[in-house]
């Protein structure tokens, strides 16, 4: 689907909300007299406010594009990932959230040069400014690379077109601004998601009922939502939901100031602790159903002509080499597989007898296999069409969906929902860099100056962070999936933070200089562990990065702690 597909209903709805977004924002959020009100949105966030903008962070566009499809390919099991998310919640309630309002600390890296020293804090600040000014630049790469495939507009431009639309009101109006865009846009992305689950379901045949469209996908495996082996080869488990992901949404809610950031702008410890509980509580639920709109486009599909290739970019590709010929062949295979399915799978609704039903089921799954098969082949051919090409279609799956199933205006809608994600995302991270910036490296070392002057710098800086992060999205590239990418660089970054922070809670022996040595020693250690892994000498999933990063920084600084203290004849209790 091209630029001129659109209707005009699509872009009425697209630029009208994206447009009332922005002005919305920025009009709401004027006014800022001092560092407080732009960083910390004057302390007068209620629970409500502060558990939709905790979501919308970490909603980006990434989560609405790439985890349907996700599900499409791989099933149900991808909710796992967030089986830790409500541990960490109660966790930072108890212990971080009481901590940084009681030093009523701007960014969570202030309090540790209160319990550390300055380096400790400054290593951790620039620590998070790397892997989260990675993130904001994918953040807004993720649509924009989607986008343009799809609908063949121009990268580049859309990368400026998000990001500037971000920078405008982010700059303008600070916390206060990302907090009350956020709430307009998660209406509209939950309204658009709900939308388009209703229709799906109405597009499946008469005789497939919500409960026989559940049958067909668990037939395929796609409901297999528990995973309780201790397989490496596997990387989301129970275990590693529990495990690795409890120890990233420790760091990610606990350290990262762009999260820090929406809960230090309660009113009270009270209202920033039940905003993080009601993130906690719908979180799972969430991302259980956004996964459960990709099983349902799978079951679509059964009934339905889809792609060989869901990316249209690889598809040219190949078609414009000398393999068209084999692509073809190929596209014209899966065609006589999918008219066999779309007749078993009817069958398969109506059949009454148990025995016809065991039979035309795994008729139906072979019938899948020998189609994923065939997509597999076309990942080869494309391969060799082009060998930099990115062979992954889970992120082209729903928005090939929604841009040749969904009726006209409900495709902008869903377009909106793309880019209000993007730039909630975005909008905090930037939000959060340049507080980040501002406070723990140009204020701590020019102190002195007026609350205007911060003021301005803190806007600068944010600036600053949003042209970084467009440069970042104008160079990005493709990496297997990009829901995954964003949490790779998190997982590469975030358990060392993590265990640099509950040194600082809850180890009072150990001291600055060592646990700043650790962290440098630790995260050089986690980044050979990553490749390690992707080169296939050791078998460590990345979730697993924060568990570990998490812990070998704490024993790394005990040690170091405990050799200073033995050469000077004295002992470490704790």
């Amino acid at each position: 689907m091209r630029f001129d597909n659109l209707g005009q209903i699509d872009w009425i709805v697209l630029i009208g909300t994206l447009l009332f977004i922005v002005l919305y924002g920025t009009y709401k959020a004027r006014g800022s007299r001092n560092v407080e009100d732009y960083l910390k949105g004057g302390s007068q966030a209620r629970w409500w406010t502060i558990g939709l903008s905790v979501m919308a962070t970490q909603a980006s566009a990434i989560t609405f594009l790439s985890t349907p499809g996700q599900a499409f390919h791989d099933g149900m099991g991808f909710v796992q990932f967030y089986f830790g998310l409500p541990i960490a919640m109660v966790v930072i309630c108890l212990v971080f959230i009481p901590i940084y309002h009681k030093l009523k600390v701007f960014t969570a890296y202030e309090y540790l040069e209160t319990r550390f020293d300055l380096k400790t804090r400054t290593l951790t600040a620039v620590l998070f400014l790397i892997q989260r000014g990675l993130a904001a630049g994918i953040t807004i790469f993720a649509p924009a690379i989607i986008l343009s495939a799809v609908l063949e507009w121009n990268l580049i431009y859309l990368n400026i077109i998000i990001g500037v639309l971000v920078i405008i009101y982010t700059v303008s109006g600070g916390t206060k601004a990302v907090s009350v865009t956020q709430k307009q846009q998660m209406a509209v992305i939950m309204g658009g998601m709900f939308i388009a689950f209703l229709i799906i379901l109405n597009y499946l045949p008469l005789d497939i009922s919500f409960d026989k469209a559940l049958d067909i996908a668990g037939a395929n495996g796609k409901m297999e939502i528990l995973d309780f082996s201790f397989d490496f080869e596997n990387r989301y488990t129970v275990w590693s939901g529990l495990i690795g992901g409890s120890f990233l949404a420790l760091s990610y809610f606990g350290t990262d100031q762009s999260q820090v950031q929406r809960y230090l702008s309660g009113r009270s410890v009270k209202q920033s602790q039940m905003g993080l509980i009601m993130n906690g509580v719908l979180k799972v639920p969430l991302q259980f159903f956004i996964l459960l709109i990709g099983v349902m486009v799978f079951v679509f599909y059964q009934f339905n002509s889809s792609p060989l290739h869901f990316n249209p970019a690889g598809v040219k590709d190949v078609m414009n080499s000398e393999y068209a010929v084999e692509y073809q062949a190929l596209e014209d295979h899966k065609r006589l597989v999918e008219n066999d399915l779309r007749v078993k799978q009817i069958a398969y609704a109506r059949a009454e007898d148990p025995t016809d039903e065991k039979t035309l089921k795994a008729e139906i799954v072979q019938l899948n296999r020998a189609e994923d098969s065939l997509r597999s082949q076309s990942r080869v051919l494309i391969k060799k069409a082009n060998p930099n090409a990115e062979t992954n279609d889970k992120d082209y799956v729903f928005i090939h969906f929604i841009l040749n199933t969904l009726p006209k205006g409900l495709i902008g809608l869903l377009l909106a929902v793309i880019l209000s994600a993007a730039m909630s995302s975005t909008a905090s991270e930037l939000n959060a860099l340049g507080s980040t910036t501002a406070i723990d490296l140009y204020r701590r070392n020019t102190p002195g100056q007026t609350e205007r002057h911060y003021l301005k710098a803190s806007r600068w800086f944010t600036l600053l962070w949003g042209i970084i992060a467009i440069c970042i999205a104008s160079i990005a590239d493709l990496f297997d999936n990009l829901i995954q990418l964003v949490n790779i660089i998190g997982s590469i970054f975030y358990g060392n933070i993590l265990g640099v922070f509950l040194l600082a809670f809850f180890f009072r022996y150990v001291k600055g200089t060592q646990v700043f040595i650790a962290a440098l020693i630790n995260q050089a250690l986690v980044i050979g562990l990553f490749f390690l892994d992707v080169y296939e000498v050791i078998n460590l999933p990345y979730l697993w990065l924060n568990f570990v990063g998490c812990l070998s920084v704490m024993l790394i600084a005990y040690i170091l702690q405990l050799l200073k203290n033995n050469s000077r004849g004295n002992t470490v209790t704790v």
